[in-house]
């Protein structure tokens, strides 16, 4: 098994931490990461933690584009955490709305940010992965995508030449026609995409989506229309990553709290057992907020939708 298959395993049941570090300042979106949170998650049986980061409100518009050192060091503590706590974790970048906006005029920017992240990781185990973005989209087409990535993965590759790296494909890591654009110019990489569909049900009532108040209602049931999209689109992506000899994480999954809670149980035990069945991985959007599968207030897991993920033996 060669090291991106090995290091999948790892995020075998991996859970993202959202609404936390990808806010514009970590708080702001009502999540303050704690130690107790690693613990927690560790002791419900995930073995990995994805970190949702929005660097690029975090670093000077100005070249060297500098980091700010206390971010990166809460950064390094959270890695840390998990390291302590023996889970893998996955630090990427996210919301970086102006590269995806003008990617021009920002490619300088995110390769420099990625040339100081790796350089200050380089000797972090090799239970840290680094996600190289998230949710490529907007004028960052696939061709643009697929240039960036090459600069990118050169400039990690100086520091980090075993790290493994994870990458989805544009039109937001969607399963769509964007995946046969993707090219994946290096060996050590785990293929990434996001899971959300049908879009009506996930997505109903959900505040910064326009027009999703009109979907409230939208059920799921299981019915066999309904999970034969999920397993051929799982079975489009599964021949991709045989065929390109990658190994496949759906690196986020989840249905926004305005659903219905059975049907969402529902739904992500069937999207869970899909992956499980084609040999993904899988982090679950998300740990404590709208999709959440932990109630902070009452500071404990929402059990059926925990067991959803993780089933009791």
């Amino acid at each position: 098994m060669t090291m991106p298959f090995i290091q999948n395993e790892s995020l075998r049941h991996c859970l993202n931490l959202g609404n936390a570090l990808e806010a514009p300042t970590e708080g702001d979106w009502g999540i303050v990461l704690k130690a107790e949170h690693f613990q927690l998650i560790k002791k419900a049986g995930f073995t990995a933690v994805r970190v949702p980061i929005r660097w690029s409100s975090h670093a000077s518009e100005n070249v060297p584009y500098q980091i700010n050192i206390s971010f990166l060091d809460r950064i390094n503590w959270v890695v840390n955490q998990a390291i302590e706590n023996e889970l893998a974790i996955v630090i990427n970048m996210h919301h970086y709305q102006d590269l995806f906006s003008d990617p021009q005029a920002h490619r300088n920017r995110y390769l420099c940010l990625w040339n100081q992240i790796s350089t200050y990781f380089q000797d972090a185990p090799n239970t840290v992965l680094f996600e190289l973005l998230n949710e490529p989209n907007g004028k960052l087409t696939s061709n643009l995508w697929n240039d960036l990535l090459t600069e990118c993965i050169e400039i990690v590759r100086k520091t980090n030449p075993d790290r493994t790296l994870i990458v989805g494909p544009a039109n937001w890591n969607h399963i769509s026609a964007e995946l046969d654009k993707l090219v994946l110019p290096d060996h050590n990489i785990i293929l990434t995409v996001h899971y959300y569909d049908p879009f009506h049900f996930t997505h109903q009532g959900a505040e910064w989506v326009n027009g999703s108040d009109k979907w409230i209602g939208t059920s799921w049931s299981n019915e066999t229309r309904q999970t034969q999209k999920i397993e051929s689109d799982f079975l489009r992506v599964s021949n991709w990553a045989q065929e390109k000899k990658v190994p496949v994480f759906v690196g986020e999954f989840g249905a926004y709290n305005k659903a219905n809670l059975q049907d969402r149980i529902l739904w992500t035990n069937y999207v869970r057992q899909q992956a499980e069945k084609f040999n993904f991985s899988w982090a679950y959007w998300e740990f404590g907020a709208g999709f959440g599968v932990y109630d902070r207030e009452t500071k404990k897991w929402r059990m059926s939708l925990l067991e959803a993920l993780i089933p009791k033996p």
